[in-house]
């Protein structure tokens, strides 16, 4: 049970883990070929899962906002707004604590504090996404009253349009809302979807072999120069290829669509005994995504100093499987001994409302 009361959902769970294994995936594909000047077959993984890589974050992050939308404001901001704020400002400080000397070299010690203190406004490096969802919760709460046919009608043209505001904040918040409301008010549909896919694997499946075809055609097709002025930003930072899946209303159908995907493939594989690990990892997904920068940036370097291993698209799986078991570690030593537990759960002086049950830190992104 989490900190809403609610009994976990096992596929919900296995969903997230998913989530978070595409999330460190991206960072450490990229990081790994920008270090190295070349791609790997990694690069291709990447690119195919980036129309639905967020998209599925979000709309499972929604799922059950419906039931705790209603508390009052003074339990709604502790729950989501301080909650979210104490762990970015707690892991800001520790990411920057080992990236300051390197932005000191270039910019000098003021400029690092500079930086620092800029984070606030613009979400630093990993962790816009805990930045990011307050702002959603925030938002929800004060749409809630209007039609939801209005509001998923104007998320989804923002989504559409091309606005680079050359905030993160405002970018992500326009490209990404869409999906974060649909997960709020269409909840009941998404579990029944994922319901019926334990009654129709095989139809299931049958859906997965055509959506895989077109999201890989969709995606790896260049689209017409024409269409350059629509493509989203920042595509080769995010795996993107500049394909037809970047245009307007493919790029939302994309994202709905392998947000079922995802939703699906978790609503069978939580059913397998051999896939628990996958419904753990979604469970304690807050912590991989707060700590896997530093194995992931450790065993990068290591692996590209070395040269034990050549192959880009290996040394992006190691980094990778480096990403998501070392924060893994990490907590398990942190449950083991009883220090750092500030690292991962939010401590008392850090609330303003007494929790209704005892919170487990890997509640944070299915609230």
């Amino acid at each position: 049970m989490d900190i809403t009361g609610r009994q976990r959902v096992d596929w919900v769970d296995a969903a997230k883990g998913m989530c978070i294994i595409m999330v460190v995936m991206m960072h450490s594909t990229l990081g790994v070929e920008i270090a190295a000047g070349r791609e790997g077959f990694m690069h291709q993984l990447v690119a195919f899962a980036r129309p639905f890589r967020m998209p599925d974050f979000f709309l499972i992050s929604g799922l059950f906002l419906g039931l705790v939308i209603d508390r009052p404001w003074r339990r709604y901001i502790d729950l989501k707004v301080i909650h979210f704020a104490y762990f970015y400002i707690l892991w800001l400080t520790i990411q920057f604590a080992f990236k300051a000397p390197g932005i000191a070299a270039e910019a000098g010690w003021g400029g690092a504090l500079q930086a620092y203190l800029i984070a606030y406004i613009q979400p630093f490096g990993t962790l816009w996404f805990i930045y990011l969802l307050p702002v959603f919760f925030l938002f929800t709460r004060l749409v809630k009253a209007l039609p939801v046919w209005l509001v998923f009608a104007w998320a989804a043209v923002m989504e559409a349009l091309p606005l680079h505001f050359g905030s993160v904040l405002l970018d992500e918040f326009f490209n990404r809302y869409v999906y974060f409301f649909a997960g709020y008010a269409f909840a009941t549909h998404v579990f029944a979807f994922a319901a019926w896919v334990r009654r129709r694997p095989g139809v299931f499946l049958a859906f997965c072999s055509v959506w895989a075809v077109v999201n890989g055609l969709l995606v790896f097709m260049p689209a017409p120069q024409a269409a350059s002025a629509w493509l989203q930003p920042a595509l080769a930072n995010s795996g993107a290829t500049g394909g037809y899946s970047e245009l307007p209303i493919i790029s939302l159908l994309l994202g709905i669509a392998g947000a079922m995907f995802i939703v699906g493939a978790a609503a069978l594989l939580s059913l397998l005994r051999p896939m628990q690990w996958l419904t753990w990892l979604g469970e304690h997904s807050i912590v991989v995504y707060l700590a896997f920068f530093l194995p992931m940036a450790v065993t990068r370097v290591i692996l590209l100093k070395t040269q034990v291993v050549t192959d880009i698209g290996l040394i992006a799986l190691l980094v990778t499987l480096a990403g998501v078991c070392g924060p893994a570690v990490l907590y398990g030593l942190v449950k083991w001994s009883g220090y750092g537990r500030f690292l991962f759960e939010r401590p008392g002086w850090a609330r303003i409302e007494k929790p209704v049950a005892k919170s487990k830190p890997a509640d944070v992104p299915a609230e």
